[in-house]
């Protein structure tokens, strides 16, 4: 799991989710500042973690604990997860989501989940295999002031 001070590993986490989502702009462009990623990795309402081999990080994730407001637990929600193009189905995926289970476990977490989009049907297969398959809609809400 990434800790405050693991800023170049999260950039290199970035970086590779760049590519994988073919997104350089979102995940490279804009990169925060040393502090901000600090301050995000001592937050134990996220948790980043990577796979590697040696030093090349080929796989990441990332997502929030969120507390509920209906009873004293939490849920996770994994954000990203990517894997390196040229170590795909090799278990690179799996073994991140099962690290997880692990960390959400020793947190008290209820429940894991994650949005698979129609026609990722690697995703779809990954995830299926792990867990329950809900099918819901998503929205995206702008604020009032604009901001995306």
């Amino acid at each position: 799991m990434l800790a405050p001070g693991d800023n170049v590993t999260f950039r290199a986490m970035l970086t590779l989710f760049g590519e994988a989502f073919e997104d350089q702009e979102t995940y490279t462009a804009k990169q925060p500042d040393d502090g901000y990623i600090d301050g995000l990795l001592s937050d134990r309402n996220f948790i980043a973690l990577v796979a590697r081999s040696g030093d090349e990080v080929i796989g990441g994730m990332a997502g929030y604990v969120l507390p509920k407001f209906e009873q004293a637990r939490s849920e996770f929600y994994i954000y990203d997860l990517a894997v390196d193009e040229y170590h795909r189905r090799r278990g690179v995926a799996t073994a991140l989501i099962e690290e997880l289970k692990a960390v959400c476990a020793r947190r008290g977490v209820y429940v894991i989940f994650v949005q698979a989009d129609h026609g990722d049907d690697p995703a779809v297969a990954l995830y299926a295999k792990l867990g329950t398959r809900e099918d819901v809609m998503h929205f995206d809400i702008a604020p009032h002031n604009g901001a995306s």
